[in-house]
Order: C-alpha cells, then sequence, then structure tokens
C-alpha cells in the first residue's frame, strides 16, 4: 500500500509547488508603475470657485481612477489653499478621489 500512497503523495506536492514557482517568476510592479497608475491626473478648466463651501466646478475629461465620463462638475477640496491657485478659465490636472462625503480634489496643479 505504501508504494501506491508514496507517488501520490509527491504528484500532490509537486501539484502544489507549481503555481508557487510560476507566481514568483512575475515580477512585481514597480514603485513607479504602482504610483503611476493611482496618481493619474485627469485635466480638467476651473469654471467656478465657491470659498465659503470649500467647492470648485470643474469641467473634466475623463476620471479613469473613478470610472467617470467627462463632464462638469462640483467637487469639494481637500486643502482650501488649493483654491488660492486657480481662477475660472484656468486649465488644470487634478487627482481626486471618492471619499464618504463626496468626490474630493486631493491634488491640483496647473496644466502644462
Amino acid at each position: 500500500m505504501l508504494k501506491q500512497v508514496l507517488p501520490l503523495c509527491l504528484f500532490s506536492i509537486a501539484a502544489l509547488a507549481a503555481p508557487l514557482s510560476a507566481s514568483a517568476e512575475t515580477p512585481a510592479p514597480t514603485a513607479a508603475e504602482h504610483a503611476s497608475h493611482h496618481e493619474q491626473l485627469t485635466e480638467g478648466e476651473i469654471k467656478k470657485i465657491d470659498a465659503d463651501q470649500k467647492k470648485i466646478t470643474i469641467k473634466h475629461g475623463e476620471i479613469k481612477n473613478l470610472e467617470m465620463p467627462p463632464m462638469t462638475m462640483v467637487f469639494r477640496v481637500k486643502d482650501a489653499a488649493f483654491l488660492d491657485q486657480v481662477k475660472p478659465g484656468d486649465k488644470v490636472r487634478f487627482k481626486v478621489e471618492k471619499l464618504l462625503d463626496g468626490y474630493t480634489i486631493m491634488a491640483i496643479q496647473p496644466a502644462s
């Protein structure tokens, strides 16, 4: 009986080890690749600023990280100082995330 069980055990061990060795060959994304995926900036144009409410209206292109099509919408800003950096008509690049209290601009910079 041992002669029959031993090959089965060896086959089972080899089958379990195969996926581990295959995954070890796949390189992990580099830090730059990981950051670029999560740090994608969206292009847009400032339409309105509401400093009292800490909100900004932007006509934007597709927001890939949120799978959102192009449109004009109002966003909250993470930092009220962002509102001092832009004015209506400015072309910008920005990062937005969906937080519990709505879509929030996490970073904004002039478009180049």
